[in-house]
């Protein structure tokens, strides 16, 4: 008979003896679980980037101040990407006696390449229609505010520059309006082939040219490393994350918490594997003696089990890829209500990678148990007691612990948090380990003075203490790491609840003059508005950082960078904004020339407290000391500020006002009435963009919670496989105390407080390491705030120790049913 048939033989035998019932279980549920986050999570991410990428209307953009070189075209062209302008500029526009300021945006016809334009021809609302290009030629699109300020109508003439066009839609959505001068006044929206003819664009003039890119992911990837390098100070790319940092922010952490949930399902899975495998190979040790007897080498013998572990690999992977393939599209299928019509197709990679997935998890956890089996002496047949040598403790944790960095790692792709969770993890598990085989060791002493039951249970757990420590552990992993996945899931959901409430505003004013700012309070106040806060702005610019040109200072394609080469916002307040946080510092608004800075702003240009910083406003320079730094929620819906000054070091400057506020959909015909009265201000809506940011979110909070039930599904495996894994030696215990006399209420007792023990300090070390490790990923990845939590120093203990205890109870069961004759026999 061939090894392989042999092994084969050998297989079959133990699959039908129920052998490798838990551990197959296990793999197929860490593969499912893989497979599936990964195609979910890889779909949900293309769908979800797609989605987002409709607020740039590209998947990437270049904005510059002046026409790119056209071999920049002729490299996005080669790279089969798809290509798009628009330029936006300010002009006055002049009909029937009215002046208006407004943002004219002239655009290509394949814009946009993603989303969708929305107009309509008539005031109601409800009959938009949607539009997959901009004006043709001869054509004008206006923004509402536009024709009533202009007093024109559907059909008129208006006349941009030199360039009469017609008016033929009422703008209501673009995908890519952003938050400058440009798009946040009134929009005309005219064709692109028209813009030489209004003839408002010479030489000097203020012109933001967009340049949008859409296509592959690697084709957009290659071509962005290209043209990077090219890029002048005034240029730079524009992605999702850096122009929208309140939709880059939750999905960077989406995609983060993704990759955490497939980790801990895989690391619970793992560590059923390895117990599971422990007690195969502690079962096999007879049997490898009797091959070794009939002349197997150790080779062979490891030939032999190899050859199973693999093909149970195979299949079970299999399988595991398959059922995975079904849970996603069960998942999809129950959010189907909350997704888009279109979602990204399967990625066949990632079924491959969770395959792989499957055959590293066995090989990782269960090639070391396996590994003692060569080491079995043939005199075992005669002499029972001999136990094999133990496999070095640096290939059995080495080999799990490499595997789980590579695998957070690929899931990932985060340097920072994969070391942030193995470093903290590791480090708090050994000391932890530590204390927990001191205090066994120890314990030994109480055991005169308590009663038999629990004289018989806690000797249980003295009489071996490494496998009690290596037990808890397991146990431990087990539960940190279901805290981990349920923890960071509620407070993820919660952080953009808060991120987006109920009432989050939906409209912004700016240029609202100081003597309006009181009479503006006061009509918004007769509208139940009341808790708007007005802002004052100055525009000013940074060009100094004591007395050395910023210049010098900043590095390119940096924060610093980006706000230095353009006028900033400035304001003063004698409060900070409520989610602003200090960093370092002391902000002081009573005294005069102190700037607080936004923390990254500071740290990209290396901007410390005592610093002298120098902004042009207008034509005059002012100087400022640095105070204070802070961090900014830039992800809110409410002004923000890299710079706040105390307030009278910008008092004699220029200044207009911003507000924000929330306006029911029901109550929005006030804003004629408002612009009317206020003909100066610019009022932007930003309705569409919030109601698309919060299905994203909505999405997001569903996808997540489906996620949470394989971690808890994998938690269940490695209950049963802990309480197998020392089922042998607790079924010859049991006989030999019934030999001698013990009731069956006694083992029971016995086993049960045995496995209390074993839950509540499982429990309790699964809290101490979760909170530091919580800590960490909040911190320095998540970038969320961190609180203890109490009620989980409670609630888990109790949750642990229940659940341990029941399925101890039910585990062992058999044992005290079990006839001691029986048994003795079989030794």
């Amino acid at each position: 008979m061939s090894r392989f048939n042999l092994a084969l033989k050998l297989l079959f035998r133990d699959g039908r003896s129920g052998e490798l019932t838990i551990l197959v279980l296990a793999l197929i549920i860490a593969v499912t679980s893989s497979t599936a986050i990964s195609l979910f999570a890889d779909r949900l991410h293309r769908t979800m980037s797609t989605q987002a990428a409709e607020f740039l209307a590209a998947d990437l953009v270049i904005t510059s101040p002046a026409l790119i070189p056209e071999h920049w075209l002729k490299k996005a062209q080669a790279l089969a990407l798809k290509q798009a302008r628009t330029a936006e500029f300010s002009t006055v526009l002049i009909e029937n006696d009215e002046l208006l300021l407004s943002g004219v945006k002239a655009v290509s016809k394949n814009y946009p390449l993603r989303g969708s334009l929305k107009t309509i021809q008539t005031v109601d609302y409800s009959k938009e229609t949607i539009k997959q290009q901009g004006p043709v030629a001869g054509e004008a699109w206006l923004d509402k505010r536009v024709l009533s300020t202009l007093k024109l109508k559907l059909g008129d003439q208006l006349i941009v520059g030199e360039k009469p066009l017609t008016i033929t839609q009422l703008l209501t959505y673009e995908p890519d309006k952003r938050g400058d001068l440009y798009s946040l006044s009134p929009r005309v929206m005219i064709n692109d082939a028209d813009l030489i003819a209004t003839q408002v664009l010479k030489p000097g003039s203020h012109v933001h040219y967009f340049f949008q890119f859409s296509g592959s992911a690697q084709a957009l990837e290659q071509f962005s490393r290209w043209v990077k390098p090219h890029l002048t100070p005034s240029q730079r790319l524009m992605d999702i994350k850096d122009d929208r940092p309140e939709l880059g922010s939750a999905l960077s952490r989406a995609e983060r918490y993704l990759g955490l949930s497939s980790i801990v399902v895989i690391l619970i899975s793992g560590v059923a594997i390895a117990m599971s495998t422990r007690r195969y190979s502690e079962r096999h040790f007879n049997a490898t003696a009797i091959l070794r007897c009939l002349g197997c080498k150790q080779s062979e013998i490891i030939f032999l089990y190899l050859c199973q572990f693999i093909i149970i690999g195979i299949v079970a992977s299999a399988l595991g890829s398959l059922f995975g393939w079904f849970a996603q599209e069960t998942l999809f299928h129950l959010l189907k209500d909350l997704l888009p019509a279109k979602v990204a197709s399967p990625s066949f990679m990632a079924i491959i990678l969770g395959f792989l997935t499957g055959l590293s998890i066995l090989l990782g956890f269960a090639l070391p148990p396996l590994l003692r089996l060569k080491k079995v002496s043939p005199l075992r047949v005669l002499r029972r007691e001999l136990e094999p040598l133990p496999t070095s403790a640096w290939l059995v944790y080495g080999l799990a612990l490499s595997l789980i960095c590579f695998l957070i790692w690929q899931y990932t792709q985060d340097l920072k948090m994969t070391a942030t969770i193995m470093g903290g993890g590791l480090i708090t598990t050994l000391v932890a380990g530590g204390i927990l085989y001191a205090v066994l060791i120890q314990a030994r002493r109480i055991l005169p003075l308590v009663s038999l039951s629990w004289r018989f249970g806690l000797q249980g757990l003295l009489r071996n203490p490494r496998t009690t420590v290596n037990q808890t552990l397991a146990f431990s992993i087990t539960l940190l790491a279901m805290i981990l996945s349920y923890t960071v899931r509620t407070d993820l959901i919660d952080d953009w609840l808060n991120q987006l409430p109920e009432q989050a505003p939906n409209y912004f004013v700016l240029n609202v003059f100081p003597p309006q700012v009181q009479p503006f309070k006061h009509s918004l106040q007769q509208q139940n508005i009341n808790d708007a806060q007005f802002f004052p702005v100055v525009r000013g610019r940074l060009v100094k950082i004591n007395d050395t040109p910023v210049q010098q200072i900043v590095s390119k394609d940096s924060q610093g960078e980006r706000a230095t080469h353009r006028d900033l916002s400035l304001t003063w307040s004698n409060s900070l904004p409520n989610d602003n946080k200090t960093i370092v510092g002391f902000w002081d608004p009573s005294l005069y020339g102190q700037v607080s800075i936004e923390q990254k702003l500071a740290k990209s240009l290396k901007i410390n407290l005592g610093d002298k910083l120098t902004f042009t406003i207008g034509s005059q320079q002012q100087q400022a000391t640095v105070s204070h730094i802070r961090s900014v929620r830039w992800d809110t819906m409410k002004p923000n500020f890299y710079m706040v000054f105390s307030p009278k070091t910008l008092a004699n400057y220029p200044t207009t006002y911003i507000t924000s506020f929330y306006l029911a959909e029901e109550h929005k015909s006030v804003l004629n009435s408002l612009v009317k009265q206020y003909p100066s201000i610019t009022l932007l809506e930003v309705d569409a963009m919030l109601k698309q940011f919060k299905m994203i979110l909505t999405q997001l909070t569903a996808a997540i919670n489906y996620l949470l039930y394989f971690a808890l599904l994998a938690g269940f495996t490695v209950l049963f496989a802990a309480v197998n894994s020392s089922l042998d030696d607790r079924i010859y215990e049991g006989a030999l105390m019934r030999t001698l006399g013990a009731n069956r209420s006694l083992l029971r007792k016995a086993h049960f407080i045995e496995f209390f023990l074993l839950g509540l300090v499982s429990g309790l070390m699964a809290v101490l390491i979760s909170e530091l490790l919580l800590y960490l990923i909040y911190t320095y990845i998540l970038h969320l705030d961190f609180q203890l939590n109490f009620l989980l120093w409670v609630v888990l203990p109790l949750i642990s120790t229940f659940c341990i205890s029941l399925a101890g109870f039910f585990g062992l069961r058999s044992i005290v049913k079990k006839p001691p004759m029986l048994v003795l026999r079989e030794i």
